[in-house]
């Protein structure tokens, strides 16, 4: 491990994992998120195009676009245990993404939990997808990526992408993630103490704010967690995790039984590395090396699209929301 990397690990030891020992404080956690976040700077040579109003559903959040326009393009689904975070908090890996890989990133700002409970992250990602498709996006040009929580519902997402019969990505990219709100993995309780980021028993409370009123019933569902699913007919994934994080397990597991089922998968346990480690770069070696490696996959499985089009062309200055949603057909009943 770096310096950096076991500096990062003792901050997050005597800062973020006594909290996690707390009960839940909505409110709170998201203020101290968004006020502590670090942002990078846009990079030469792209534009950021944040839609944030009412009108911008269903694609709600941000695009890191290349001026001109990218060969391919990255759904971003950010983590923070669906009821924090935002696609701000996330720059620092969309940016790294988006960059690397030559690829236009949007970052959609899903609804969250409490307030949102399960289905509607789930909704607004399937609707951010079909809406890309429906603007030109090409899906064997696509990839679809998410962190910790956003990495569980980027899985959920090519899942109910496959039973619905759509054209599924060309991969996902799955950074340490939670694919087991039932919380059943021995790292759960192994890992307790050795991980500097969270405590082993924080998942079950924030689950059930996710879960709302279907409680405990709900938590075996592959929907809401993906290591439960057939993964049959899955395009290539690649996970990340670290040797000591709580939920080692929900990377591990998910990957051996997607390999089972004939998916190409790359995994990656890194010793000692804390939760999505990716989003300390550009200041961690190890996060720098993993979106370098994230890029490659990226350009290894997409398909390279040189069809312009509208919401990448557009001048920085134009109007950027699209057209109302089209949401019948997006919803998972809950």
């Amino acid at each position: 491990m770096s310096l950096q990397s076991r500096f990062i690990c003792w901050w997050l030891r005597r800062r973020f994992l006594p909290v996690t020992r707390r009960p839940l404080d909505v409110a709170r956690t998201r203020a101290a998120t968004e006020k502590r976040v670090w942002l990078p700077q846009v990079p030469a040579g792209w534009q950021l195009r944040e839609q944030y109003e009412g009108g911008d559903i269903p694609l709600r959040g941000e695009w890191l676009v290349r001026e001109g326009g990218a060969p391919r393009t990255i759904l971003y689904l950010h983590g923070g245990g669906y009821y924090f975070c935002s696609p701000r908090t996330h720059r620092a890996i969309t940016y790294g993404l988006a960059t690397r890989a030559d690829a236009d990133v949007f970052s959609l700002d899903y609804r969250l939990a409490p307030e949102h409970p399960f289905p509607a992250a789930l909704d607004d990602a399937l609707a951010a997808y079909r809406r890309l498709l429906a603007d030109g996006v090409r899906a064997d040009s696509l990839v679809i990526a998410g962190d910790s929580a956003g990495g569980g519902l980027a899985l959920a997402t090519l899942l109910a992408l496959r039973d619905a019969g759509d054209k599924l990505p060309a991969g996902a990219l799955l950074y340490s993630p939670w694919t087991d709100l039932a919380v059943t993995g021995a790292s759960i309780r192994d890992n307790d103490g050795r991980d500097p980021m969270f405590s082993g028993d924080v998942f079950a409370r924030v689950a059930a704010l996710y879960l709302g009123e279907a409680g405990a019933t709900r938590a075996t569902d592959p929907y809401v967690s993906p290591f439960y699913a057939d993964f049959q007919r899955l395009p290539p994934l690649f996970m990340l995790a670290g040797s000591t994080e709580t939920l080692l397990d929900d990377t591990r597991r998910v990957a051996e039984r997607a390999r089972a089922s004939g998916v190409n998968v790359e995994c990656e346990i890194a010793r000692g590395l804390p939760h999505i480690w990716p989003i300390y770069a550009p200041f961690m070696p190890e996060a720098r090396r993993s979106l370098d490696d994230s890029a490659r996959f990226v350009q290894r499985v997409t398909t390279i699209d040189t069809t312009a089009r509208a919401q990448k062309t557009a001048p920085s200055g134009a109007a950027s929301s699209p057209p109302p949603a089209q949401s019948s057909e997006t919803s998972i009943s809950p």
